[in-house]
């Protein structure tokens, strides 16, 4: 059950599967991520969905018990990110947000705090840095949408 979560129902592992490696598992999953979260309304649909990805996702790697490693096919981490940047975006402002939260995830040190977050230990450092990257994005969304009315 845990590498099931871990891997948000499999999608982590989908690359692997099509070319032997995980790089870009976690972009997968976020798209997924986006779908679903898309699909959710009102607002505190998906802020419910956020805290059961956290709490299921937080155990679900620390009962993979992966230290400090956060191998590409653990994308959990990736979904709560998602769904943190998409909190109360429509179509546009969510599309804008998950775009800069995937930005500041793969290039931790432009944002600040990501890398910060990261370097946290155990499952705590492998969703935390997911997080800091999705409020970049939910920033940038909110920006959008409010210029967009």
């Amino acid at each position: 059950m845990a590498r099931l979560i871990a891997s948000f129902f499999g999608s982590g592992l989908l690359l692997r599967q099509v070319r032997a490696t995980d790089g870009g598992s976690g972009t997968v999953a976020g798209f997924a991520a986006l779908a679903l979260a898309l699909l959710i309304d009102p607002w505190w649909g998906r802020l419910l969905a956020l805290m059961t990805v956290l709490i299921a996702g937080w155990w679900a790697v620390k009962t993979l018990d992966l230290g400090d490693e956060d191998p590409g096919w653990v994308v959990i981490d990736e979904v709560a990110g998602t769904l943190l940047a998409t909190v109360g975006l429509a179509v546009t402002g969510a599309v804008v947000a998950f775009v800069i939260f995937r930005i500041a995830d793969i290039r931790k040190g432009l944002f600040p705090g990501v890398a910060s977050a990261e370097r946290l230990r155990g499952p705590t450092g492998i969703m935390a840095d997911d997080l800091v990257a999705g409020l970049y994005g939910l920033v940038a969304g909110w920006f959008v949408q409010l210029l967009i009315r």
